[in-house]
């Protein structure tokens, strides 16, 4: 009998990757509410119903997008007005200007980031992130510029994501750097030239430093960041209240559903420092458990990127992993205060509407790379050639 059958295929590591963090975010974001409700023991509360209800979404989106052919989204003949990913990066574009309009986009905590559709709130930002990474995948692919080019090719390319990040960056930083970012790593592995790279980096690194000097209160986190103790009741609050859950959860933890952090103490406990809460009530046990998750997710991607032969589902596992795993990182950078406070949810675990659901489907985009083989000759060369990934191994199928 072939032991083959004994494996777990590389999509049944992302679906069980995917379901463990989802069934972590249920339990720990309905955890973490009960200091919204203030009602003693284990009750199930407002925010913790709602999460369930889009986590059950989320994994419905996961699977029938899994099940979808993603070349579809290259088809043969497809110009660039009628492809779909033109038409979800301008509508993104659209979203993040019309988040701006007062009495359209929704303020919550002092930042504009919402729009309200009937009884759901829509981040754009979300939508814009990967947006840009399907963008680029299809873009350094299909190649209809001339990448080698300085003017011609490479500025054009980043041209809008620019835009998106301009747009994004207005109201969440955090996010328009997390774009730029995993673009960088995109184009990188689209083998742009090195050189081109090196002469836009620095006036965006200008740029974004200009964005948080700008604003006081961006400023105040960096500040605040070099000694959280120097205003303990201020900009080093969150920061210190979050390492006061890692030291009291120790390396066991106090037990699920018994954090004191998440009482009135640490703020943002469902979203943004929900890691925190992992590590006090679960211990090292369950930090180590989330960055397995996680770790796992990043292993999927690279071995679909070491497997595949077209270029755009290699370059497309490479970018939702590396938005991933990089939005991951500093999430869990900042609840262990080795980086800013930047404000970015933890992927597939912080309550969330349309950002969980976003990213299930783009998920659902890796497991169809991963579920449907495709080599290089079955899709139009004139689409797809092989220049990408040359700075990348790649393991071709017997």
């Amino acid at each position: 009998m072939d032991d083959s059958i004994y494996r777990l295929r590389t999509r049944d590591i992302l679906t069980l990757c995917v379901l463990a963090l989802l069934a972590l975010g249920v339990l720990m974001v309905q955890s973490a509410s009960t200091n919204i409700t203030g009602e003693p023991g284990w009750h199930w509360t407002e925010r913790g119903t709602k999460h369930v209800e889009f986590a059950v979404v989320a994994l419905a989106v996961f699977f029938v997008v899994g099940h979808i052919d993603y070349s579809k989204l290259i088809a043969p003949g497809m110009s660039i007005k009628r492809s779909p990913i033109t038409w979800l990066l301008v509508l993104s574009m659209i979203c993040c200007v019309l988040v701006l309009v007062p009495h359209v986009g929704m303020e919550v905590n002092g930042a504009r980031r919402w729009i309200k559709l009937g009884p759901i709130q829509v981040q754009p930002s979300e939508m814009a992130k990967w947006a840009t990474v399907l963008f680029l995948c299809w873009w350094m692919t299909v190649r209809p510029v001339n990448i080698e080019k300085f003017f011609g090719g490479f500025l054009v390319t980043l041209l809008p994501i620019g835009v998106i990040c301009l747009l994004v960056v207005i109201q969440d930083f955090g996010t328009a750097a997390l774009i730029g970012v995993c673009s960088v790593t995109i184009m990188l592995a689209g083998r742009v030239k090195w050189w081109h790279m090196a002469l836009v980096l620095p006036p965006a690194m200008a740029a974004a430093f200009w964005f948080v000097h700008h604003e006081p209160y961006r400023w105040k986190r960096i500040t605040a960041f070099v000694n959280p103790y120097a205003a303990p009741q201020g900009e080093g609050y969150h920061m210190i209240q979050s390492l006061l859950s890692f030291t009291t959860g120790g390396i066991f933890g106090k037990g699920l559903g018994n954090g004191i952090q998440k009482l009135g103490y640490l703020p943002e406990d469902t979203t943004d420092f929900i890691f925190s809460v992992i590590c006090e009530e679960l211990g090292l046990f369950g930090a180590m458990l989330t960055v397995a998750l996680y770790l796992g997710i990043i292993y999927v991607s690279w071995q679909i990127v070491m497997q595949k032969r077209d270029s755009f589902g290699r370059l497309l596992a490479f970018g939702v992993g590396s938005m991933i795993g990089l939005q991951a990182i500093i999430n869990i950078a900042v609840a262990t205060v080795s980086a800013p406070t930047k404000g970015l949810s933890l992927p597939l675990v912080s309550a969330g509407g349309s950002g969980l659901v976003i990213t299930c489907a783009a998920l659902g985009l890796l497991y169809s790379v991963a579920r449907f083989e495709r080599e290089e000759d079955t899709i139009e060369q004139s689409l797809l050639d092989d220049e990408p990934f040359r700075l990348l191994p790649t393991k071709l199928a017997a």
